[in-house]
């Protein structure tokens, strides 16, 4: 079992993990990084959700260089349970649920380069460190988070795996939250793309009241601007999603 502030290495239950260095990052790298806090970071002190400033601010995010995952895990774990899992690129949903479920999240360490600022393809340390991980000092999107990596580590059947892939989407990535009245971003797709933000909060984009139902049903692509988006009113209606869900479909057997 992990214990504290544990370092946790490559092994047979974590083969892709690839060790942080962070002596290695270039003057430039630290430069990217700081010019893309800089420009998000002043534009969501206006659209993103409290809980995302709080933890950003708890866990001690700055533009001054790229961030120690090492430190980042220090300052979080005491708050949720949770920490960054350096690892080398993407990894398979099976493996990406079971870190969730351990309070996990796979975090790559690549910065992009000057020539990638406005968009890059794949993850990097922005869009996982920056996008996701001051959520994880928010209590309950912590507990939603951990609550569906248990759940969706348990089942592998195709219509399951797309209610999966649809809720995490519209929540995790592309969620938004009402807070007095306004409607504020907290999914990490938003909070690490400036235009993907800005769509979202304007004319272009409908947005509906979180509903598990239609939730599950819209279809979504990953290399456009969202048409639909949905809004919940707390983290305590996602987590009760998580619930529900659950409650509809039958674990895979092993």
């Amino acid at each position: 079992m992990l214990k504290g502030h544990e370092e946790i290495l490559p092994s047979s239950e974590f083969p892709f993990i690839k060790k942080q260095n962070w002596d290695a990052y270039t003057p430039e790298e630290h430069h990217v990084w700081s010019l893309l806090f800089e420009r998000r970071m002043k534009e969501l002190e206006q659209t993103v959700s409290g809980a995302y400033l709080v933890g950003a601010d708890r866990i001690a995010l700055t533009a001054e260089a790229v961030p120690d995952l090492q430190a980042i895990n220090h300052r979080l774990e005491p708050i949720t349970g949770w920490r960054t899992l350096p690892v080398n690129g993407f990894i398979p949903k099976k493996p990406f649920f079971d870190c969730l479920s351990k309070r996990l999240f796979p975090t790559t360490t690549i910065v992009r380069t000057m020539e990638q600022l406005e968009y890059l393809p794949e993850p990097d340390i922005f869009h996982d460190v920056f996008g996701h991980v001051p959520m994880h000092a928010n209590k309950d999107f912590a507990e939603f988070l951990a609550a569906f990596g248990r759940l969706a580590a348990t089942f592998d059947d195709p219509v399951c795996a797309e209610a999966f892939a649809r809720l995490f989407w519209f929540t995790v990535e592309f969620g938004l939250i009402l807070e007095d009245g306004e409607v504020r971003i907290y999914g990490s797709g938003l909070i690490s793309s400036s235009g993907d933000a800005a769509n979202a909060l304007g004319p272009q984009c409908t947005r509906r009241p979180f509903v598990l139902d239609e939730v599950i049903e819209q279809s979504f692509e990953i290399d456009r601007f969202q048409d639909v988006l949905f809004v919940i009113e707390s983290f305590d209606q996602i987590v009760e999603a998580v619930k529900e869900l659950g409650s509809r479909f039958s674990p895979m057997s092993s």
